[in-house]
């Protein structure tokens, strides 16, 4: 991960204020700037004093279209801070919104896409809580435009309890607080580092987050809708591919996780499908070593067993059985998706009295 910037000690070093800066990075918003623009006009509270916006090549007029906006946000006494990339390719997201925040000065720091508008009480509402958590990502609730995509990821982001924030963080949803909503101090980015500057394809959200967590980083998410989050497909996210995000949460999950006890005395993987199957087999061979079995509920598979294949090799490993998830032993890897069985999975984990985060971690 690249770090912040050459200015890091600059940055350490200014005068903080107690007010916010906007951070937007843009590649080819020329459609979307109004909308968002006026999103920030309607910010209750006065606590917005800058935009800061890094625009990464774009080909379109969306540099003209912003500053067509200095006038009318100074009226508001919130001043526009545009710095462009220098002649050549896009850098990215991530390093976009370093150099957004290298231009920034107020104290707290709230991030915006292009693409998306804010509800007027945003800014107050997320600095409410960010001014009593200065080591927080504060988080806010969501509406989708349109109303009726990603309705899973929707209803997970918007509906997982405070104290599960920290604990599901391996799902393939991405982050507990979803990026377009994140607000904290300054301090958080510092901490941290800044964002990686990998490039496209890099889910710098993501690097960011674990960061953050494994530093001792607190997240918190306000009740209130902060954001109408607008699903196309010139989205960024759409950039990334699958395998690089699993990548991602394997190696946390790894790392910060099957490295203690219980779960290098031996864990069970629940799903004796296609994705348990994967699980393993991206698993170190120390760490296949410590799959005690598979779970399942589907009877065409309880009673056999799972008989590894190294292909590298061209040798079958030992035959791990397969169990009955009422059988099942903790600590437990849940490779399945939630809120897909009407309820079934959710029941089942239920009936076993584990507890996630302890007995159990949702790996989906």
């Amino acid at each position: 991960m690249s770090c912040r910037c050459e200015d890091e000690v600059q940055e350490e070093a200014k005068v903080l204020s107690g007010f916010v800066s906007i951070i937007i990075t843009v590649l080819n918003g020329e459609k979307w700037v109004d909308s968002c623009m006026e999103s920030i006009l309607r910010q209750e509270g006065d606590c917005v004093r800058e935009v800061c916006v890094f625009d990464d090549c774009s080909t379109d007029g969306t540099v003209q279209k912003l500053l067509s906006w200095t006038s009318r946000l100074l009226e508001v006494n919130v001043r526009l801070v545009l710095t462009e990339n220098s002649p050549g390719r896009p850098r990215g997201v991530g390093f976009g919104r370093n150099r957004a925040i290298q231009s920034s000065s107020e104290e707290f720091l709230c991030f915006l896409d292009i693409d998306d508008e804010m509800t007027p009480c945003r800014c107050s509402k997320q600095l409410e809580v960010a001014k009593k958590n200065t080591q927080a990502i504060v988080g806010g609730k969501f509406v989708r435009d349109p109303p009726d995509s990603t309705h899973r990821f929707t209803k997970w982001a918007n509906e997982i309890p405070q104290d599960k924030l920290k604990v599901q963080i391996y799902t393939s949803h991405g982050p507990t607080v979803v990026m377009p909503t994140w607000f904290f101090h300054r301090n958080v980015f510092l901490s941290v580092g800044g964002f990686s500057e990998d490039g496209k394809g890099t889910p710098e959200d993501l690097i960011f987050f674990y960061s953050h967590l494994n530093l001792g980083g607190e997240l918190f998410r306000v009740e209130d809708t902060v954001l109408k989050y607008r699903y196309h497909e010139e989205a960024t996210t759409f950039s990334i591919h699958w395998k690089t995000i699993w990548r991602l949460r394997m190696d946390h999950l790894i790392e910060r996780v099957f490295c203690k006890d219980p779960w290098t005395s031996g864990f069970t993987i629940w799903n004796a499908g296609k994705q348990g199957k994967r699980f393993y087999r991206d698993l170190p061979v120390p760490l296949q070593k410590l799959v005690r079995c598979f779970c399942d509920v589907d009877p065409r598979k309880i009673r056999r067993s799972f008989q590894p294949f190294d292909p590298a090799t061209r040798k079958c490993g030992s035959e791990i059985s397969i169990v009955d998830f009422r059988e099942a032993q903790p600590p437990i890897i849940v490779c399945m998706k939630m809120d897909l069985t009407n309820g079934a999975l959710e029941n089942n984990i239920k009936s076993l009295n584990l507890v996630e985060g302890i007995d159990y971690i949702l790996f989906s």
